[in-house]
């Protein structure tokens, strides 16, 4: 019987892995079976991460904005602004909110309603404080 060479599949899959996790340390980018299972474990952490990354930013642009908020006083905390914010249409996000804050503390948006009787119309403002 004669001698079957074996095709280079497996080792490209094998070396695409091993290019993956060259950078890891010991034997996660040395041997096959523990490159493989570092490889998911990998993966699964940056999928997880990236929704958490999201979350933790959101978190922080909304402390930024409150702290400037209560800061300033102009509406003495941050659910109040966003209300008011929504409640006149001005949709902008908390990042370029947070933004605006962190560069310009004396620069923030002030919502005051008009004298008329019509509900919901809303003059927006820009107040600059120095104090």
């Amino acid at each position: 019987m004669t001698r079957v060479k074996r095709g280079y599949t497996a080792r490209r899959r094998r070396t695409k892995i091993r290019l993956f996790a060259s950078t890891f340390r010991g034997a996660h980018s040395r041997l096959t079976r523990t490159i493989t299972q570092h490889k998911m474990r990998a993966l699964v952490s940056s999928h997880r991460d990236r929704g958490r990354q999201k979350r933790n930013f959101r978190c922080l642009w909304i402390t930024r904005i409150n702290a400037v908020t209560r800061d300033i006083k102009v509406f003495y905390s941050y659910s109040r602004l966003i209300h008011n914010l929504y409640k006149g249409q001005l949709l902008l996000n908390r990042k370029i909110l947070a933004q605006i804050a962190i560069s310009n503390k004396n620069c923030l948006l002030h919502d005051f309603q008009k004298k008329s009787s019509t509900k919901g119309n809303y003059n927006y403002e820009v107040i600059y404080r120095n104090d």
